[in-house]
């Protein structure tokens, strides 16, 4: 297997030194180290934009299946009453 050791990153740096010059380098190790951030800032955002999506269907399946069981405690011919409090409004 290939390894890269000092005398090759030394060997890479010269080379980088003298395409870009002195001046740019301090410049392109920002704009390298700004995109490193942002990759790691989206794919941590993607993680949990994945976990609540898979929350949120689990929640889901939940509730599906206490309408279910709901629909199966209510007899026949009853119809099933809301027992959520009605909320009124108030105006000023």
């Amino acid at each position: 297997m290939m390894g890269i050791g000092f005398p090759e990153l030394m060997i890479i740096l010269v080379i980088i030194m003298i395409i870009f010059g002195a001046g740019k380098l301090p410049e392109i190790g920002s704009a390298f180290g700004n995109s490193i951030k942002n990759f790691k800032k989206s794919m941590k955002d993607a993680e949990e934009i994945q976990e609540a999506t898979s929350l949120e269907d689990s929640g889901d399946s939940n509730s599906s299946q206490t309408d279910d069981l709901n629909d199966a405690e209510t007899p026949e011919g009853e119809t099933k009453k809301d027992t959520a409090p009605s909320q009124e409004t108030k105006e000023n």
